[in-house]
């Protein structure tokens, strides 16, 4: 698991400050020390369109982007992880 530790790089989170699943997926994953960039969609237009276009026009956060393209809408933190490790795999 000490691989994913530092890896922001292999997580994207879409989130917004308000977000309550936001805030319980940031701090799940900071509990298990798995590093993430975090972009605000509230705060930026493009990541705002981005979530849009891998959510059928909607807006939902928390929105996952991997390190190989693929996303993930409002996942639980073990899903997060299983998808980590997989691509730490890789």
């Amino acid at each position: 698991m000490s691989e994913l530790t530092n890896d922001a790089e292999a997580l994207t989170l879409y989130t917004t400050t308000w977000c309550p699943f936001c805030t319980r997926l940031k701090k799940l994953l900071d509990e298990k020390e798995i590093g993430y960039t975090e972009i605000d969609v509230d705060a930026d237009a493009e990541a705002a369109a981005f979530v849009e276009s891998v959510n059928g026009g909607n807006r939902v956060v928390p929105t996952a982007l991997y390190s190989d393209g693929t996303t993930a809408t409002n996942p639980p933190a073990s899903q997060v992880r299983a998808k980590l490790a997989e691509l730490a795999d890789a």
